[in-house]
């Protein structure tokens, strides 16, 4: 009920942590998800099965191995990987830091290699970071800092 109402009642355009969540909303009616860990090679099956069903499940990478996984592992029908570049602002957990220079190169990579098996959608940051924070200032700072990083990626 939370999630119908957080969408608007569209069903579309929520993010889950764990295949578990994303089944359980698929089965619930929504169509377009996002997986927000970088997908392991063990659960490339489950991640497969629900691109396929859904008309919209969308995956984080954050390495070349990631994306080479994908590319190896097409989905069939014409589907596509829908993918977010995983960066990580500071909270140390998945993604690519954006001023590693490979983020680069991992970035136009997926863009620019094979766009009718793999797809850029964007990229994506996670303020983890901020758990520890004891204050508004302090998690306004991380906010600040994370936007800052993710804008000069981009424009980058």
């Amino acid at each position: 009920e939370g999630a119908e109402l957080a969408t608007g009642g569209s069903r579309r355009g929520i993010a889950v942590s764990t295949l578990a969540e994303a089944r359980f909303f698929a089965a619930g009616g929504f169509d377009d998800i996002l997986y927000a860990f970088p997908v392991p090679r063990w659960r490339l099956a489950e991640c497969s099965a629900l691109a396929q069903r859904l008309q919209q499940f969308q995956v984080l990478l954050d390495s070349p191995q990631g994306l080479e996984m994908l590319l190896q592992n097409p989905l069939p029908g014409g589907k596509r990987w829908l993918v977010w570049l995983k960066l990580d602002c500071g909270n140390g957990r998945a993604g690519i830091r954006p001023t590693d220079p490979e983020a680069l190169v991992l970035a136009r990579a997926i863009a620019q290699g094979s766009p009718e098996l793999v797809t850029l959608v964007g990229v994506y940051a996670h303020c983890g970071n901020t758990y520890g924070c004891r204050d508004i200032p302090a998690i306004q700072a991380i906010a600040r800092d994370t936007t800052a990083a993710v804008l000069e990626f981009v424009t980058a």
